[in-house]
């Protein structure tokens, strides 16, 4: 048995091809099929990690009844909300409309043109706990779209009015000040959890954002509540069950206050953002937790969600054979017979294993408030060295979650970001290989004609860059360049930032997230709030800042000026919402530093130099290189243009909107001169 999702790429739609249901992917075909048969339209939106989106697959749509019911009234379409994003804004802010919430997996009915006018989440196949059927919300629809069809129409208006209201914004500019940053900082912090870190309560999310933001405000003003906040916060996710303590990376999120139990599916985005934020925090602190776990979490990505051709996996599912987290908890006995009665014991108490278990019988491991304080490096270290392999390597035996193989740009552009960054300041030549082959993947395969496709599975790109992609892989080349010099990647980064201002800015301090290209659906999305990755257009404004710092070309910060003109008051009111473009705000009132180097790359004068730059957190710096006999380089990155060296020595160039420090060969003064105000 299958049906048209045979022919599809998606990891998520591809685990539905064989269901009874006559499922549509989002075509044209489908709504022309809706519209001749003047049925309604199903539409099913989840992913492929998701846990509740396999339970509501397993209990309905692999149901033979309920595919009855559902193919003889609706014309079904089936999405995967990472290949569509914007089908996924248009539908869930629907649905967040009609019931106040949203999630995955998201389930709204249409009209025959697109338009929604009922929808939920999860909904179980008999009713309980107040939730109706599956079946019984199908029976009301039609049972609407049969007798009252005026209703149903005028309330799809309605809903259509709701989602254009809240895609347009009020766009009322208004000054940006250091003030604006200080009450954002003050407000996120008014959220903090002191007894367990982190922000809100359960289930808690890492908002790796926000603490990217708190950390440059710590780094401003010096003031050691922030520090705090943030320091408890990373101490304690990396002690928790939302850290994998013997295989790297985070899960998603924790379902408890004190990131104990998560939720175990692990996304590329969190461990993207989130290896950043503990290399940042090292940068910043000089804690050996955080470059460990930042560097854990690379070695991760590095092993299970690396492709052959240099991309990046998306997610890791949540379940193992049907059970959630079955793939990552433990049995004290599981732990004595793959390390023995003394070294499982040694384990089981670092690790707070007990018998009782802390999941479902079972453990999920972690450090009962930071298990390392009391022991000595020697124990730590034979833990970690000795014991975690064998217990990873024991793992690995299990059957694994899936791996959605789906490699999405935007996504990708986060992770190499990250690792170009981590090969710069901890110099790991592993992560600068695996950032350049990422680059060359991204280069070669999802950059085709001038444009940047959206996703790639095995040998085929597909779909249209969204705002998020152009803009995230536009920051992670430009991170690329810092690492390698290679001008190949500063040419590729203003080549897409060039598309973002022709093809997704509307001129007034606004961004899409489709593009001029894209198919036009009921409403032209457009999300200015983080969600679980930044906003495309917080990464398309950090982009062009960049770009202009290396350029002077006001072209570029034009745009990103007027869009922080126009979201200046939501910035101080929600900045939970607004971690990345909070920080791009920073950068643009600090202002970036731009430093010009001189210098054989190879050569100990050059070097010296550039450890004056990567040995500190300077997240409010662009850096460029030329070879003293490379002309072309000053040419392509007009940062290095007129720039010459001293004496025949590597030279460096400490500039703020392109008023320069005097040049200096000397590492010492170029300390002094970034460490200056």
């Amino acid at each position: 048995m299958s049906n048209r999702l045979t022919e599809e790429t998606s990891p998520y739609l591809l685990q539905h091809a064989a269901n009874p249901v006559h499922w549509y992917a989002w075509r044209e075909e489908a709504l022309a099929a809706a519209r001749e048969s003047e049925r309604p339209i199903l539409l099913s939106i989840g992913y492929s990690s998701c846990h509740w989106c396999h339970v509501m697959a397993h209990e309905s749509f692999e149901d033979a009844a309920t595919a009855v019911y559902m193919n003889e009234h609706f014309i079904n379409i089936k999405v995967d909300r990472e290949e569509r994003p914007d089908i996924d804004d248009i539908y869930m802010k629907a649905v967040q409309g009609l019931t106040g919430q949203g999630g995955w997996p998201l389930t709204v009915f249409l009209t025959p043109d697109g338009k929604p006018f009922f929808g939920g989440t999860y909904f179980p196949p008999v009713a309980r706990m107040n939730m109706p059927s599956f079946r019984q919300v199908m029976e009301a629809v039609i049972d609407a779209w049969r007798q009252r069809r005026q209703q149903v129409e005028e309330q799809s208006e309605k809903l259509r009015e709701f989602i254009a209201e809240h895609t347009a914004f009020d766009f009322s500019p208004t000054t940006l000040t250091l003030t604006t940053l200080r009450e954002a900082g003050e407000a996120i912090q008014a959220n903090y959890d002191p007894v367990h870190g982190g922000f809100g309560a359960a289930p808690k999310f890492p908002q790796a954002m926000s603490l990217d933001f708190l950390l440059r405000r710590y780094h401003r003003t010096q003031d050691l509540t922030l520090l705090n906040a943030i320091t408890k916060t990373l101490d304690s996710m990396a002690w928790g069950g939302i850290y994998d303590q013997i295989g790297g990376g985070f899960h998603r999120y924790s379902v408890d206050e004190r990131w104990l139990v998560p939720h175990f599916e692990k996304m590329l985005y969190d461990n993207a953002l989130l290896s950043r934020a503990y290399l940042d925090a090292f940068m910043r602190t000089g804690i050996p937790l955080y470059e460990r776990i930042a560097c854990e979490t690379l070695e991760y990505v590095r092993r299970e969600m690396t492709a052959p051709t240099g991309g990046f996996y998306s997610a890791q599912d949540a379940d193992s054979e049907g059970e959630e987290g079955k793939y990552y908890v433990w049995a004290p006995d599981e732990i004595e017979a793959v390390l023995g009665a003394d070294d499982a014991r040694l384990f089981c108490d670092y690790y707070t294993v007990t018998p009782e278990g802390n999941f479902e019988g079972k453990n999920i491991l972690f450090l009962a408030g930071g298990a390392e304080s009391g022991r000595s490096e020697a124990e730590i270290d034979r833990i970690r060295a000795g014991l975690n392999p064998k217990l990873l390597e024991s793992r690995a035996q299990r059957v694994k979650p899936e791996t959605d193989t789906k490699v999405i740009a935007g996504w990708n552009g986060l992770m190499l970001q990250s690792f170009a960054q981590a090969a710069r300041q901890l110099g790991r030549p592993a992560d600068l290989a695996t950032a350049v082959a990422n680059g060359e993947f991204l280069l070669t395969t999802m950059v085709q004609d001038g444009r940047l496709a959206h996703t790639y599975t095995p040998g085929k790109a597909a779909g249209l860059g969204f705002l998020e992609d152009y803009g995230g892989v536009a920051v992670g080349f430009l991170a690329l360049y810092a690492a390698t010099f290679d001008s190949r990647w500063f040419v590729a980064a203003r080549g897409l930032c060039d598309t973002i201002l022709q093809e997704f800015y509307d001129g007034n301090g606004a961004f899409y997230d489709t593009s001029t290209q894209h198919e036009e659906l009921i409403v032209r999305p457009r999300n200015l709030f983080d969600n679980a990755v930044p906003s495309g257009t917080s990464l398309a404004c950090e982009a062009l800042l960049k770009i202009y710092a290396y350029t002077g070309d006001s072209t570029y910060s034009d745009p990103v000026e007027a869009a922080l003109r126009a979201q200046a008051a939501a910035l101080a009111k929600a900045p939970s919402a607004f971690g990345r473009m909070l920080c791009v705000a920073d950068d643009l009132l600090a202002p970036l530093k731009e430093i010009a180097i001189v210098g054989d790359p190879a050569a100990q004068d050059t070097q010296a130099l550039l450890h004056s730059i990567n040995e500190h957190y300077a997240p409010d710096v662009v850096l460029a290189l030329r070879h003293p006999d490379d002309a072309s380089a000053a040419k392509i990155v007009p940062l290095l243009a007129e720039r010459q060296q001293l004496d025949s020595q590597a030279t460096a160039y400490v500039c703020r909107r392109f008023v320069c420090k005097r040049p200096t060969t000397d590492p010492e003064e170029l300390r002094a001169q970034l460490a200056a105000p």
